[in-house]
């Protein structure tokens, strides 16, 4: 089971389309994440055929386009702060407040951006499609960047402008599937704390207690490590077993506890 993040892609869609509106229609931004699902899914699903006939292993692989169930009166549609796509003037970004509704925010040393709700994720839509391929020993690519948010109406579903963390949406899929172990791939060998300070100390194996107590400390920052971390102790919580944090080149040897970080219930 794989899942993946989408953040360069989708802001690369945005910008396609907002350059292309004066000659074909624009996308919204859950479509747009449907499309860099099926994107990055088809170039993962390439490369690992490709691996898996190199040698010898005869396994399917398939990219499921996955919608991620949000609550509509989450407080994050009232405080949006994802930003999303690039960076514009003041000017530029006052037009498009007043066009198109944006809420914007001003990072002093690079402009202005767009900002986006990041409600909680609910539930998975295809999760028992996910679950029927697994068992068949079919390999799933699903959930990229967040999945795609849709909101619940009356029974009906409709997709719903936001961004879903990419590590609470594989979490809480891990756990709706009863995985044990949740592995959460990135840019460190392992978590830190006091991250490129004095006395920097490397996690090899905490507790999810003493996770909550770095949190709680201060010690990940809201952007980078912290809400990989929630969404390991979300995992935890939900009746998960074991999460290693860790980077590509040491994912082989995390999985034998010779690097990287584990985060034990």
């Amino acid at each position: 089971m794989v899942t993946h993040g989408n953040g360069p892609q989708v802001g690369a869609q945005l910008l396609r389309s907002e350059a292309g509106s004066f000659q074909t229609y624009t996308m919204p931004l859950d479509v747009c994440v449907a499309m860099t699902q099926g994107e990055i899914g088809f170039i993962l699903q390439n490369s690992m055929l490709s691996e898996f006939q190199k040698h010898g292993v005869n396994r399917p692989v398939v990219t499921i386009l996955t919608q991620v169930v949000v609550d509509k009166n989450d407080h994050a549609f009232q405080r949006p702060t994802k930003p999303i796509g690039p960076f514009y003037s003041k000017e530029t970004a006052e037009r498009k407040r007043k066009e198109l509704g944006w809420n914007i925010i001003e990072d002093a040393a690079r402009g202005y951006r767009r900002v986006v709700a990041s409600p909680l994720p609910k539930d998975i839509v295809e999760l028992e499609v996910i679950r029927s391929c697994l068992e068949r020993n079919i390999v799933v690519i699903a959930a990229g960047g967040g999945g795609i948010p849709v909101i619940n109406e009356n029974g009906e579903l409709k997709g719903i402008e936001a961004v879903i963390d990419k590590d609470r949406a594989s979490a809480l899929l891990a756990a709706k599937l009863n995985v044990d172990h949740f592995i959460i791939s990135t840019e460190v060998q392992e978590v830190c704390i006091n991250y490129k300070k004095p006395g920097e100390q490397k996690l090899r194996a905490i507790t999810a207690a003493e996770a909550k107590n770095h949190i709680a400390d201060g010690q990940f920052s809201e952007g980078s490590m912290k809400p990989k971390i929630e969404a390991a102790l979300d995992f935890l919580k939900s009746g998960g077993t074991l999460v290693t944090i860790t980077d590509p080149e040491h994912l082989l040897a995390a999985l034998d506890g010779e690097a990287g970080t584990r985060i034990i219930r």
